[in-house]
C-alpha cells in the first residue's frame, strides 16, 4: 500500500508501548487513488468510502465506538486516549473499512489505571471469527479473520501488515506478551478478508 513507508512504520512499532499500541512515525504520502482491481470470482467487490463508526467482534464481545486518529506532534500515529470510556480508533491515512488495502485500527490491551482495554482479548481471535465495522454511511463491512499473530515488537512484521494487497483487508493492533509495568513485549496483530457487505442490521448499529 503506498499510504504507508514501511520502514517508518517499523521503527515505531518498536517504540510502541503499553500507551501507544501500534503506533508509529508519519506515513509517507496518502492513501493510493488508483482505481481498484476487477473483481474475481469469490471476491467482494469494495465498498466507497465511508469512515468506520463502530466495531463489532461478536467472539470476543467488543463493540466499540471508533474514533478518527491522525499525527501525534511528533510525528508518530495517534493512539487513542487513555481513558474509562476506552474506544478502538482507525488511523485515517489507511483505507477506509471496505475500501481495496489494509484498513487500521488500533486499540488498547490495557488503560492504565482503569483497568481492561477494548481489545483485551484479541489473541483469542481464530481464524473465520467475524468482524463488523458500521460506516458513517449506515454500511456494514464484514470481514472475517484470516490470521492472529503475537509478535515481538521487535520484529514487528511492517510489509505483512502494511503492505500492498488487492482486496478489503483488516488489521486491528494492541499490545500482548510479557509485561514489564505499563510495557509489553509484543504486539497482537489480526488479520481478516472482507467477507460481505450491505446495510448495518439493528444488532450492528
Amino acid at each position: 500500500m503506498t499510504a504507508f513507508s514501511r520502514r517508518a512504520f517499523t521503527a515505531g512499532a518498536l517504540a510502541s508501548l503499553l500507551t501507544a499500541c501500534g503506533g508509529g512515525p508519519a506515513p509517507e504520502g496518502h492513501a493510493s487513488r488508483t482505481p481498484p482491481p476487477p473483481v474475481a470470482a469469490g471476491r467482494r467487490r469494495p465498498l466507497a468510502r465511508s469512515v468506520p463508526v463502530r466495531l463489532l467482534i461478536p467472539a470476543i464481545g467488543v463493540d466499540t465506538p471508533v474514533m478518527r486518529l491522525g499525527l501525534a506532534p511528533d510525528g508518530t500515529v495517534e493512539v487513542p486516549p487513555v481513558t474509562a470510556d476506552d474506544r478502538a480508533g482507525w488511523y485515517r491515512h489507511s483505507p477506509t473499512p471496505g475500501r481495496t488495502g489494509p484498513s487500521v485500527i488500533l486499540g488498547h490491551v490495557t488503560v492504565g489505571r482503569y483497568g481492561d482495554g477494548v481489545f483485551r482479548h484479541l489473541a483469542r481471535l481464530r481464524r473465520g471469527d467475524r468482524i463488523v465495522a458500521r460506516l458513517e454511511n449506515g454500511t456494514a463491512a464484514r470481514f472475517a479473520v484470516t490470521a492472529v499473530r503475537t509478535v515481538p515488537k521487535t520484529d514487528f512484521p511492517a510489509d505483512d501488515v502494511y503492505g500492498n494487497v488487492d482486496r478489503p483487508e483488516l488489521r486491528l493492533i494492541t499490545c500482548g506478551g510479557a509485561r514489564t509495568g505499563d510495557e509489553y513485549a509484543d504486539n497482537v496483530i489480526v488479520f481478516a478478508a472482507l467477507s460481505g457487505t450491505g446495510p448495518a442490521t439493528p444488532g450492528e448499529r
